[in-house]
């Protein structure tokens, strides 16, 4: 792989992010010259490499902002994107889908007038309908419309990968489309307004929640990706499948919420019971990918189990946020 990435000129969009970050590190490790974007200007997930990287605080939303970054570019991998919890995605439909749209159009139109040699999308499972096939196909993607608790955030990523579909049909432009599903790890976002079911637990966890309420019955389940290995399949889907047709990023390691917040609370060492309040949604009943597409045209296998990548989430929490 090192052979592709040594001295290719990559722009992570949204670098400097959980996910952009561990991107970023990896890409400098094959080789790359790598320029982020942040638009918050917080560089502490990137704080090891940032003498190492070109940084670049701007607003995406913004057309002209897009012109510049893409300007000289090999690579373009789009990770900026607006991300929320549920109740969020269930208030805000429009923002969320508006936001990231905005977002999407200005990086690949400037990518494609920029002469970008490859571009990647990184779509989401949030394109998936409610009741769909578990292990769920990519051929699942477009039927019915998104998870309700996610429907504009997931119409977003859906018209994203049009966009790749048709400037790849129409203008020739080299685009992946990867479809990765719930990432967590080290660095994620631990905040309560914002923050997924993983960090959203473990910071409860540890500010002494007794007894613990988790949202839904505890039945709904969920495969989870750690960071690592999500970055590893994003890095590996561009470089070898660059070709505007998705890939689900996952693993087949499937668990309820249920099992989950026992597990973390396990980890934790805590002594703490469990309450579901079954008046908040579930969300979608299961959430679980076919990964033998990602095997068989990438070559990626899912590298951490989750018992160890939730031990080593919530070891560096406790470092980071000195409980």
């Amino acid at each position: 792989m090192a052979s592709f990435w040594k001295g290719k000129k990559v722009l992570v969009a949204g670098g400097s992010g959980f996910i952009g970050s561990f991107v970023s590190e990896q890409l400098l490790g094959l080789g790359a010259n790598i320029s982020i974007t942040s638009k918050s200007g917080d560089l502490r997930n990137v704080s090891k490499i940032k003498k190492e990287i070109k940084v670049f605080k701007t607003d995406l939303i913004s057309p002209e902002s897009a012109k510049k970054i893409t300007k000289n570019q090999d690579v373009v991998l789009n990770l900026a994107s607006r991300v929320a919890g549920i109740q969020f995605n269930l208030n805000h439909p429009a923002t969320m889908f508006m936001d990231n749209i905005q977002i999407a159009k200005n990086l690949i139109d400037t990518s494609l007038k920029n002469n970008v040699e490859r571009y990647l999308i990184v779509s989401s499972a949030c394109v998936y309908p409610r009741y769909c096939e578990i292990p769920t196909p990519e051929t699942e993607g477009f039927k019915d419309d998104p998870e309700p608790t996610n429907l504009g955030y997931g119409w977003a990523k859906r018209v994203m990968e049009l966009m790749g579909r048709f400037y790849a049909t129409e203008y020739g432009m080299k685009v992946g489309i990867a479809r990765p599903y719930n990432a967590y790890g080290p660095r994620d976002d631990f905040d309560p307004a914002t923050s997924h079911v993983i960090p959203g637990i473990i910071k409860r966890v540890f500010d002494g929640e007794n007894p613990l309420e988790v949202w839904g019955s505890g039945k709904q389940s969920r495969s989870f990706l750690y960071v690592e290995d999500f970055a590893r399949g994003l890095i590996e889907t561009i470089e070898k499948y660059p070709k505007a047709d998705p890939v689900n990023i996952g693993t087949d390691e499937e668990i309820t919420i249920g099992e989950l917040a026992k597990l973390i609370v396990e980890l934790s060492g805590k002594d703490i019971k469990i309450k579901f309040d079954k008046t908040k949604p579930d969300g979608q009943p299961r959430r679980n990918c076919d990964t033998k597409k990602a095997e068989k045209l990438v070559g990626f296998r899912a590298r951490i189990k989750l018992e160890q990548g939730l031990k080593e989430t919530i070891d560096w929490y406790e470092e980071h946020y000195k409980v």
